[in-house]
């Protein structure tokens, strides 16, 4: 039997886990993993971007967990050696119809208390990118790089120093909760290998979190995970002197996970993108991937029936640069009009875990829903990677409460 049995061996479920046996030493914590390694999916399929949380409401979970989890990010790779780069970052106004969005930026940075950035002219842009292109922009220095497989595997390491453990290759298949053993309210979770009895089930399975979360309750929860897949390109070696730092266009408040950009990666290169195109499977990281059952329950969904009607027209345009190499490029050249398509070669691709609810909402902020026996967390976009540590207190927090 286990006190905490966390389902989902990326980096919100592995903080989770470090932060409750940090707190607690005497609790069991043992966290499954449907894959045969952590960080298998969003975690390991990211940009490699440690955000400052710039873009986020303030006072809303995103913004006060990436405050938080910034500043515990940093302290924790630099006390574990864990390589990291702060090289900056600007955002970048291409046509003056963008700076009242580029004023809330600015102001929604200074509210979550990032005093250090600054408005930028053209001409100051140009001696931090001297091949950006833009009107006005925000000089951001709290933005850096990292590579967030080497943080999960670190995390998974001190958790099972602690006596946590980890078991692979672990697929959940059912959930019964409220199972009663020796007079104690135990969760059975039966998986791909073997039963385990729990007094506290935390789910951190990302693209999968609403199936587990119907598995842990009766009544139907209200949203569903709908899979977006970004897609990026790499500068080729000769031209990747064209990026200095990051460089990101100012978001559609719509979609504010839209827009590409340049980015730096921590290993060396240089990735432009994403896109962002519907995937039609969970784990879809490629075009020809695909699942009828799982695309079916997307495009039967309410609330993503509604997204579709009201932004066809984005996502067609999403859709087009995804199959139109020139497409990309042009949106690239936005930023930076010296790049050519032939400056630019296949990358990687990942899949961001959308929750959108039955009314067309897509859900910006951070979602956890409690049952008697759960904990479901079923939202956490970006920032979660770099707010990880702070959710994971957040997280178990509530954890702690119930024992």
């Amino acid at each position: 039997m286990q006190d905490v049995l966390i389902i989902g061996g990326g980096i919100v479920g592995l903080a989770t886990a470090l932060r409750i046996k940090q707190q607690r030493p005497h609790l069991s914590v043992t966290v499954l993993e449907k894959e045969n390694r952590v960080a298998a999916h969003q975690t390991g399929h990211n940009s490699g971007v440690i955000h400052s949380g710039l873009y986020y409401k303030p006072g809303s979970l995103k913004a006060t967990n990436c405050i938080r989890g910034y500043d515990m990010l940093l302290k924790f790779c630099r006390e574990e050696g864990v390589p990291f780069d702060l090289c900056g970052k600007i955002v970048v106004a291409t046509k003056p119809e963008e700076l009242p969005q580029l004023e809330t930026l600015y102001q929604r940075g200074l509210q979550n208390g990032l005093s250090q950035i600054t408005k930028i002219s053209t001409a100051e842009m140009r001696e931090i990118e001297p091949h950006v292109n833009g009107v006005a922009g925000i000089r951001v220095p709290y933005t850096g790089i990292i590579d967030y497989t080497a943080v999960c595997e670190k995390y998974a390491e001190k958790l099972r120093a602690l006596g946590g453990e980890i078991r692979l290759d672990e697929r959940v298949e059912q959930i019964t909760p409220d199972r009663r053993t020796a007079g104690t309210s135990l969760t059975v979770v039966v998986t791909s290998r073997g039963t385990y009895e729990a007094k506290l089930v935390v789910n951190c399975a990302g693209l999968y979190s609403d199936k587990v979360a119907q598995m842990t309750q009766r009544a139907p929860i209200d949203l569903r995970i709908v899979p977006f897949r970004g897609e990026y390109f790499k500068l080729k070696p000769h031209r990747q002197h064209l990026v200095k730092h990051l460089i990101y266009p100012v978001p559609d408040p719509n979609f504010p996970f839209l827009g590409v950009h340049f980015t730096r990666m921590i290993g060396g290169g240089v990735e432009a993108g994403p896109n962002a195109v519907l995937a039609f499977r969970r784990e879809g990281y490629h075009k020809t991937d695909v699942n009828l059952t799982e695309l079916f329950e997307t495009l039967s969904w309410p609330g993503f029936q509604k997204v579709a009607a009201k932004y066809w027209q984005t996502g067609l345009g999403e859709m087009y640069r995804s199959f139109s190499k020139s497409a990309f490029t042009k949106a690239l050249q936005e930023l930076i009009p010296e790049i050519r398509e032939e400056d630019l070669e296949d990358g990687g691709a990942g899949v961001r875990a959308q929750a959108c609810d039955r009314t067309g909402g897509l859900l910006d902020d951070f979602a956890i829903l409690e049952t008697d026996r759960a904990i479901n967390v079923c939202n956490a976009p970006s920032p979660a990677a770099t707010s990880s540590l702070s959710i994971g207190q957040t997280v178990s927090e509530k954890v702690l409460a119930r024992f």
